[in-house]
């Protein structure tokens, strides 16, 4: 049977408090408390405390934990606390533990700051991240123009696979976002053209609205969460693998290897699906306009063709590519920006879809004044 830890307390004459430890001082088991120890330092006046160990039959960090505590209250009474009859092993530890430095910052308090200070702060590193998108976009137009040329450094293959990425597999998604899309807007113009008696316009508002604006933007929200995070989230994990730095140690541009194919995929597929979204969303108000307000098909189809312009298609097929060109840029440039770390990644993937859905909504806010001014 393993004997318990005990301590024995003993003052001597010339006010030294004698520790006696015996028995096993394992963390798992019952340790005695200090207590005691301290019953003896606050009545009587003692000036060192020694130990005697010499019948410890076994020991771990339950030891170093009671000596530590000890040490504490005895610092905060400045008695010395003399550790030489602890066993060798302990000493070392303890003396260890002591010579770590503890941190600067460990317990710094958090301190507030100014308003100027943040805002100054945030308008650098505001002008910094410009900075480097300005730095991104124009080594992607040298890729580009270097595509052009018939120069680039890319595989084949590898611009086939972002085509279907970016095309084929994203036809479930961009079809149920565009068809709801276009069910929604029928149903609240429904309720307001009712009013008036001019359900039939129905067809005009759900038509121009999908072909000129919601299409675009509805797509370009759709591939900046589904295609630009998972590029960022690609490009951050070659980049965490180093395969980026191995790219231009063997002298192959990562532009034109890996950001290239998937901006081309992009710039090429997003005005076709938006083209296909602009379909889906006047079979949605279709379905309202026909099955709710009883139009006929025909008349609904040609009241349709007759509201949307050239001009309006032309100015969401032109808005599909930029959105394109934006998802592409901010999906490849947050992944080439990534850290080193496996949560950097998911930073990047994060911080890929912010950029793109704010630069889709700037974008089509400056497209919509520029048409106002032009009247088209």
């Amino acid at each position: 049977m393993v004997a318990p830890a005990e301590i024995l307390v003993k003052s001597s004459s010339d006010n030294v408090l004698k520790l006696v430890l015996s028995g096993q001082w394992n963390l798992g088991q019952n340790l005695p408390s200090t207590e005691e120890v301290l019953q003896h330092l606050g009545s009587s006046a003692v000036e060192q405390i020694i130990f005697d160990s010499k019948d410890i039959s076994g020991w771990d960090s339950g030891l170093l934990t009671f000596v530590k505590r000890l040490r504490k209250q005895a610092e905060e009474k400045a008695i010395p606390l003399d550790i030489s009859g602890l066993p060798q092993g302990a000493q070392q530890l303890l003396a260890l533990a002591a010579a770590v430095p503890e941190k600067k910052d460990a317990r710094t308090a958090d301190k507030r700051r100014l308003f100027l200070t943040i805002l100054g702060e945030e308008t650098v590193e505001l002008c910094r991240s410009a900075g480097k998108l300005l730095d991104f976009v124009g080594a992607a137009s040298l890729a580009v123009v270097q595509f052009m040329r018939g120069k680039a450094t890319f595989r084949k293959t590898d611009l086939l696979l972002m085509l279907e990425t970016c095309g084929g597999q994203a036809l479930p998604i961009v079809s149920l976002i565009s068809f709801l899309v276009g069910l929604i807007l029928a149903f609240v113009g429904a309720i307001q053209l009712e009013l008036f008696g001019a359900e039939l316009y129905v067809a005009d508002l759900v038509g121009i609205a999908m072909v000129r604006l919601m299409a675009a933007i509805m797509t370009g929200i759709v591939m900046a969460g589904r295609t630009g995070g998972a590029f960022a989230a690609q490009l951050g994990t070659m980049q965490v693998n180093q395969e980026i730095d191995a790219l231009r140690t063997m002298g192959i541009s990562p532009m034109e290897f890996l950001v290239l194919p998937r901006m081309l995929a992009l710039m090429i597929m997003m005005p076709l699906l938006c083209l296909y979204a602009n379909i889906m969303g006047i079979f949605g108000g279709m379905v309202v306009g026909v099955y709710m307000l009883d139009i006929g098909f025909i008349q609904y189809f040609n009241e349709t063709v007759t509201a949307v312009r050239f001009w309006d298609l032309g100015i969401g097929l032109f808005s599909g590519f930029l959105f394109g060109v934006i998802v592409a840029l901010a999906g490849c440039m947050r992944g080439m920006e990534c850290g080193r770390s496996a949560s950097a990644v998911g930073d990047a993937a994060t911080s890929a879809v912010v950029t793109a859905i704010v630069g889709i909504i700037v974008t089509t806010a400056m497209i919509t004044i520029i048409c106002n001014i032009l009247g088209i």
